[in-house]
Parts: structure tokens; sequence; C-alpha cells
């Protein structure tokens, strides 16, 4: 027996209106209905009355019946196919499904900058990430606000992320990138948006440290920023120790005088950010700010937001770059400075090095009272002797407070680049005509984080029946 479907195939339309339709028998004259007298039907050529009506009736059924059912199957068939593709290819057409962003990355950017800074690497990250993240180029703190303080601009920036993660009710998760100045930032910001977790009673990060005598500390983890949970913290060469010392800012080329004198000179310039850095902010007394960023304290828990976050990442330019040096912005010194690489990293242009460095046992940093002295001799009397010895206090004791915490270091050298001197700026692609030699750096940035990401949300996969 032959299928229907090649009836319905080879038949033109103009037949099968005519076959489906009734050949209606006039009860009373038992002629055929005006509906079949444009096409002769064979039911009407009978001899016999009785056999007309069999042959009718036969023909009207299977007319009727097999016609409609094929048209029914064909449909239905179809319909199956467009919804299977459809849940293939649109995830909009799934049930309780919204294609709408769940990952907040909040981009900082540095001193004097603006959200246009960002420009390039919005555009890269965007491709490269997807539409799972919503990504915002921080404005609370554009050009001359970055003067007003670390503190006050952290405060800008937590306002400005709650604003966003207010506004878009989807948000699940939260991550940050930031550059130079814009690092300490958020670092601050983070603190202020910080809520501990207290159902995580158990989540540990284990420090450890090959001196017995020293005391292990369990540090808590867990907890979110802004309600959300925190993924990824991503500076690109931040001076998190500060820029006093020997060519933490480079262009002052390491003389001692220039840097004598750098400290005095940088609040007129820079206003309070600039006491802030170099160490000289507050009273003799209390220690400054970036020192007690290096702790959970009375300002707030720097150290268990920052632990909050699954993945913390460092990139530092080991030369070439202007404003930041390669201690201050690796969280290293000056002992652990070895000579990186010369060979790029395999797909990513100008990264040389990657490591990571677990958590480190330490009580936290200490204020001691040497130090209070040697602040208030370089606030009042600054000279070559006692601006090293606080820097030397100061910066010993921010890196035992910071390395509480696991760090990836990721080594970032400009040496065969066309500008190697504007490491500081390649290093996001400020610029991308004159700064497309970090492009390297980005791809490897937006690679951590998709890696981050698989990690957090394997892959899941949608059945669909044909």
């Amino acid at each position: 027996m032959a299928s229907p479907a090649p009836l319905i195939h080879h038949r033109s339309p103009k037949f099968l209106a005519v076959s489906s339709s009734y050949c209606h028998q006039n009860t009373a004259n038992n002629s055929c209905s005006s509906s079949c007298s444009s096409l002769p039907c064979r039911s009407c050529s009978s001899s016999s009355p009785a056999e007309n009506r069999r042959r009718r009736f036969n023909s009207d059924f299977i007319s009727f019946s097999g016609i409609k059912k094929i048209w029914k199957h064909q449909a239905l068939k179809a319909h199956d196919m467009d919804t299977a593709q459809g849940n293939l290819m649109s995830p909009k057409r799934i049930p309780g499904f919204k294609n709408e962003p769940d990952h907040l990355l909040v981009l900082v950017h540095g001193i004097m900058a603006s959200p246009s800074d960002w420009t390039y690497v919005e555009s890269e990250l965007k491709r490269r990430l997807g539409q799972r993240f919503l990504l915002y180029a921080s404005s609370s703190n554009s050009y001359t606000k970055t003067f007003t303080g670390i503190d006050g601009a952290g405060k800008r920036l937590a306002d400005e992320v709650l604003q966003i993660v207010r506004k878009t009710e989807s948000l699940k998760k939260i991550s940050f990138l930031t550059h130079s100045l814009g690092g300490l930032f958020a670092r601050f910001a983070v603190a202020m948006l910080y809520s501990p977790n207290n159902a995580v009673d158990n989540a540990v990060e284990t420090c450890t440290s090959s001196d017995t005598t020293s005391k292990t500390i369990l540090f808590p983890m867990g907890g979110s920023i802004a309600g959300l949970e925190p993924v990824n913290f991503i500076t690109l060469a931040t001076p998190h120790l500060g820029v006093r010392g020997r060519k933490q800012l480079p262009f002052l080329l390491g003389v001692p005088f220039l840097e004598k004198i750098a400290a005095p000179l940088a609040p007129i310039f820079v206003g309070r950010t600039g006491s802030q850095l170099f160490l000289t902010d507050g009273k003799p007394e209390k220690p400054p700010l970036l020192l007690r960023m290096a702790s959970d304290c009375e300002d707030g828990k720097f150290i268990s937001a920052l632990g909050a976050f699954k993945c913390r990442i460092i990139y530092a330019n080991v030369s070439f770059d202007h404003m930041v040096g390669w201690r201050t912005s690796s969280i290293r010194r000056e002992t652990e400075l070895v000579k990186p690489p010369q060979r790029s990293l395999d797909g990513y242009k100008h990264v040389v090095d990657v490591e990571y460095c677990p958590p480190v046992s330490s009580e936290g940093p200490h204020f001691p009272p040497e130090a209070a002295k040697a602040k208030e001799a370089a606030q009042n009397a600054p000279n070559v002797q006692n601006t090293l010895e606080y820097h030397d206090i100061m910066e010993e004791e921010m890196i035992r407070g910071l390395q509480q915490l696991g760090w990836k270091k990721v080594d970032v050298s400009f040496h065969s680049a066309f500008w190697p001197f504007f490491a500081h700026n390649n290093i996001h692609v400020k610029n991308e005509w004159f700064h497309n030699a970090g492009a390297g750096v980005v791809a490897h940035v937006a690679d951590s984080i998709n890696q981050q990401e698989k990690q957090l949300d394997p892959p899941t996969y949608i059945a669909a029946s044909l």
C-alpha cells in the first residue's frame, strides 16, 4: 500500500480542495449537489442508486478522513521541527529562560581619566565574554575627582555600584577590572559593599608558612559584595603599596633628592590622594590609609572583602612604566623581583609570566611606635634617611597584610613594543591607535574571566525531541 505522502506531494492544491469536499447526496432526487458540478464524480455515474450511495460514502470518507489526517500529520510534524529548532537556536523560546545578564563586571579607570579609557577593552570583552556579562565603566570619579582621596572616591564608587545593582534585577555575580589608581578605589569600595556570610562558617582559606613558630591563621572566606556573589578582582598596574620609596614612582628615576621632595609636593598637585599614596596622610600616630586597607579594621573589612572573591589577579609592568613601579603593582619585596622571561606566552603578546602565590600565614600588619616616629619625621622634616626608613617599615607591613590572601601575579613586558614607554597605558589599551600593544593583555584578562566562569557554571545541555 502506497504511503499517503506522495499523494500530497503530486496533487495540485486545486485537486486537493475538490477531493476533500463532500459530494453531497440530494435525498430528494438522488442526484449530486452543485458542489460537484464543476468536476465529474465517479460515484455519480453508478447504474444503481444503492451502489452510488455506497461508492459516494466510501469516496467521501476516504477524501475527508485520509486527506485531513495527512494534512494534520504534516502540520504537526512541521510545528514540532520548528519548535525544536527554536529551542536549539533561540534561548528566548525556552520556558523560564531569560536572556538577561547575570554577571556585573565593573571597569574602574585611574587618575585623571574617564570611562572613555575603557572603549577598546569594553568592546573586546563584549565580544569575548558574551551576553551574560553586564559591562559597566564607572563614571563617578572622572578627571579631578580622583584627587579627592582614595576613601572619598571609593565611597562614590560603592554608591554607583549599588545603583546599578538595584536597577538590574537579573544580576547574581560581580567582578571588578581596574587600572592604576582605580584598583585602590575598588579595594576601598568593595569593603564598603561587603556583607559577611554567616551561613558559611567552615569555608576558610588556610595560610601556610615554613616558619613553624609563626601563627597559622584560618582566614574566613565567603560573603557578598553589594548582595552579589564576588568572582574576580583584577588590577592592572595598581600601586597597592603606594608610590613612596625606591622607584615606586619611576618617572623620578630613583633619584633620592626627587623622591624626598615628591612627598610634600604631591598634595599640592593631586590633593588628598597624593598624601595617601605617599603614606603621609593623617596624624603621625595614626596608620596611613593604605596600611589600614591591608587589614580588617574599624574603617572596613578590607581583607575580608578581597578574600570573598573567588579569584584575585594582579597584572604588573616589569619595566617602562613611568607611573607605577613593579614592586608596588605586583605586591613584592625587592628581593622577590626576579628577571622575567623575554618570550611572551603563546597567544598573549607581552604577557611573559604567570605565577600563583598562595596565602602566607601572618598576624596582619602593625603600626609600631618606630613607624609613628618615622611618619612624623617624613611629614615634618623629610630627608633621604627618614624617607627610606619610613618606606621600608610601611612596605613590609602592607605586604604582610596583603599576603594573607592568595594572588595570581601576571608579569607584562613591553620591551619589544614599538612604544615601550607607554607601558602604563598600553596595559589596558587606553587608546586603540597608540596603545594597541596591550591587546594580548586584554585577551589574557578575557580568557581568565571566561575560565573562572566555566568553573562556576559548568555547561548545560538542552534536550529537544524532533
